[in-house]
């Protein structure tokens, strides 16, 4: 068996320019806990900071390094707080790394072996790195070399935690510069044995977008990964890479198994939404027949849902309050879809534009 067939999501990493204010606002908001953390000085006069956060299968690991010569500090100097590692979990990540770059990874940081974990990094995409980490059998699971567990009775929760239900990260978002999506799917292809399973070109009013959805051989990392059509109007994945500086993760999605239950508190817990038109919600009859929840429990929470053939999908997308306006997060519940909600983007589309009609045959008749 291929060293990279059992790649899962081990944590991501986000580099961070204030690590109080983006642990807080992952505490405060999404209910995480701080669950290990360090603190590194180094040569260079600058501090390493780390907090790592999470509940169940979520772990994100915050690094600040001010004043330092670090990998962190660079990926904010250039585009702000984000995400600047997505971490693979594997049996052996020496070997994970050796096949990698054999096959044409580029090299970040050879394998080394501390506090009972083996790291191994390569390049992903744009600024975006993967370290492959590997743990001894049965040993800790949330370990990681240089971070110090925080003590049960210590561990810092969010408001209403326990009773906020997102578990696992269904996939990321990616944006690639105009040109990049076919290199970037060959190089998942090539080199991490990925596979492509979704493609499709959206096209909204004068705007479009293509996509192509890479999965790795276990099914438990997916990158959606999509690139703009320049010859068309520009549209929101143009602004990423110009506010971004560059490609990278737009937003992360958080998978749930009660979209409803979870969207209402995290609202309550201060979390910001995109809302939907109106009219949107008078055409999900028309598009399909509910699996779960009603219409009026998505309308009041400003929930979406799609269909494919395999079942549907209900999601809705966080306001970004990312300084560039760069980075958001997603809430999604699959009821047997397989795909993200393209279906969303066309009906949106449609319902504005029926928004905009009435608006305007009011103020004819006014």
């Amino acid at each position: 068996m291929s060293p990279l067939g059992d790649l899962r999501i081990d944590h991501v990493g986000f580099a961070v320019g204030d690590l109080a204010e983006a642990t807080e606002f992952f505490e405060r908001h999404y209910g995480l806990g701080v669950y290990a953390r360090s603190e590194q000085h180094g040569a260079d006069d600058g501090t390493v900071r780390t907090n790592a956060v999470g509940r169940a299968g979520i772990r994100l690991l915050l690094t600040d390094a001010r004043g330092a010569d670090h990998a962190a500090a660079a990926y904010v100097g250039r585009h702000g707080d984000g995400v600047s590692d997505i971490a693979l979990s594997t049996a052996d990540a020496a070997a994970a790394y050796a096949e990698a770059v054999r096959r044409g990874a580029r090299p970040v940081a050879e394998p080394q072996e501390r506090d009972g974990v083996v790291t191994a990094t390569i390049g992903a995409f744009a600024d975006v790195t993967h370290t492959f980490v590997q743990r001894a059998e049965g040993s800790d699971d949330l370990a990681l070399p240089g971070l110090a567990p925080v003590a049960a009775g210590q561990q810092q929760d969010g408001p209403d935690a326990p009773a906020i239900g997102l578990h696992t990260i269904d996939h990321f978002a990616v944006c690639l510069e105009a040109g990049q999506l076919d290199p970037t799917v060959a190089y998942y292809e090539s080199v991490l044995d990925f596979e492509m399973v979704f493609t499709e070109r959206i096209i909204v009013g004068g705007q479009a977008m293509d996509s192509k959805v890479v999965q790795s051989r276990s099914g438990a990392v997916t990158l959606t990964l999509i690139e703009p059509d320049t010859s068309r109007e520009p549209g929101q994945i143009d602004k990423f890479i110009k506010e971004h500086g560059g490609g990278g993760v737009q937003h992360i999605a958080f998978a749930t198994d009660d979209i409803v239950r979870d969207v209402s508190r995290l609202g309550e817990n201060g979390l910001g939404f995109l809302t939907t038109p109106g009219a949107y919600y008078e055409q999900v009859p028309d598009r399909l027949d509910l699996l779960r929840y009603s219409v009026e429990a998505l309308r009041e929470l400003n929930i979406l849902v799609d269909e494919d053939q395999d079942g549907q999908l209900l999601q809705i997308f966080t306001k970004s309050v990312h300084p560039r306006g760069t980075l958001f997060f997603e809430v999604i519940e699959r009821l047997g879809a397989r795909t993200f909600g393209s279906g969303n983007i066309k009906a949106l589309y449609s319902a504005v534009e029926l928004e905009m009609e009435r608006a305007r045959q009011e103020e004819a008749g006014a």
